[in-house]
C-alpha cells in the first residue's frame, strides 16, 4: 500500500511539473528556445498600394503625390497566449521604415532575432522616439542617432527627431502642385509627440527555433490626413514641422494607421 501511495504522490508531482512547464498548450516545451520573427511594413493608401510620384486624392477634394515617406518604429514587444510580454533589447529596438528600402512589392521588412519562444497574440509597437530613450542622449542613443541624422529624420533647427516624414505635393481647386512637408515628431521635452499602437494579430505568430513568423501590416497613409481628425492642406497641415496643435492631429491620426493583415507562419 505505501509503495503504491508514494508511486501516485511521484506521479502527481510529474503531472504538475508538465502541466506548469512554459509550453503553447500542447505540451510542447518551449523555456529556453529562441527564434526569430519577421515583421512586414507594406505602405498604402486606403485600398491602393502607394507607388512615389502617384496622385492620390482626399475626403475633402485636395489632392497630393509624394516622394519622400518614411518614419520611425521603436519599442517593439509582443504579448503571448498565456499573458507574458517578450520586449526586444532596447539598444537595438528603433528603426526607420523608408519607403525607399522597399522590395519590388513596396514591402519593408524588420527582422527580430533572438525573440523568446511562444505563441504571441499582439504586438504594440512606438511611433517615433519616447523621452525615456531620448534623455539618454546622444552616448545612450548609440549608432541610431547618426543614422536618423543621415535620413534627414531630425530637426536642424531645434532638438528631436522627426517621427514621420512625408514629402511631396498638393493640388486643390485653385491651388496645383504647391509644396507638402510633413515632419511630424517631438522637440526635446517641451513637445511630445510619442504614440504607442497596439494591435492583435488575429492567427497566433509560433516563434520556435525552427519557425519564423512574419506579421503582415498595412499601414494605410491616408490615415495621417484622414484619421481620427480630417485636416485641409490649406489649413496650414502642407506644411506641419513643430507647431504643437498641428503635430498632436497628425501625431494621433497616425496611431490609426496600422493593422494587422495576416500572420504567415513557416
Amino acid at each position: 500500500m505505501k509503495i503504491l501511495k508514494y508511486t501516485l504522490a511521484i506521479l502527481s508531482c510529474a503531472i504538475i511539473i508538465s502541466c506548469s512547464s512554459d509550453d503553447d498548450g500542447s505540451g510542447e516545451v518551449l523555456t529556453g528556445q529562441t527564434g526569430n520573427l519577421i515583421i512586414k511594413f507594406d505602405n498604402g493608401v486606403a485600398d491602393q498600394d502607394f507607388i512615389f510620384g502617384t496622385t492620390y486624392n482626399k475626403s475633402n477634394g485636395e489632392s497630393y503625390k509624394l516622394d519622400n515617406l518614411k518614419y520611425i518604429v521603436s519599442n517593439i514587444r509582443f504579448t503571448d497566449i498565456e499573458g507574458n510580454i517578450f520586449e526586444y533589447p532596447t539598444a537595438d529596438n528603433v528603426f526607420i521604415v523608408d519607403e525607399m528600402d522597399g522590395n519590388n512589392a513596396g514591402e519593408i521588412f524588420i527582422t527580430l532575432s533572438n525573440v523568446d519562444a511562444a505563441d504571441y497574440v499582439s504586438i504594440t509597437f512606438g511611433v517615433g522616439i519616447d523621452q525615456e530613450r531620448f534623455l539618454l542622449g546622444a552616448d545612450g542613443q548609440g549608432e541610431f542617432l547618426e543614422h536618423a541624422a543621415e535620413e534627414g529624420m531630425m530637426w536642424s533647427w531645434a532638438s528631436g527627431y522627426k517621427f514621420i516624414r512625408l514629402d511631396g505635393t498638393y493640388s486643390s481647386a485653385t491651388i496645383d502642385n504647391e509644396a507638402l512637408n510633413v515632419h511630424m515628431g517631438s522637440v526635446g521635452t517641451s513637445l511630445d509627440n510619442y504614440k504607442e499602437v497596439t494591435l492583435a494579430l488575429g492567427n497566433n505568430a509560433r516563434v520556435r527555433t525552427d519557425k519564423t513568423p512574419e506579421i503582415h501590416i498595412k499601414s494605410d497613409i491616408s490615415r495621417v490626413f484622414d484619421g481620427a481628425t480630417s485636416v485641409n492642406f490649406m489649413d496650414g497641415y502642407d506644411q506641419v514641422h513643430t507647431d504643437a496643435i498641428e503635430t498632436a492631429v497628425i501625431a494621433t491620426n497616425i496611431q490609426g494607421m496600422f493593422a494587422v493583415d495576416h500572420v504567415h507562419n513557416e
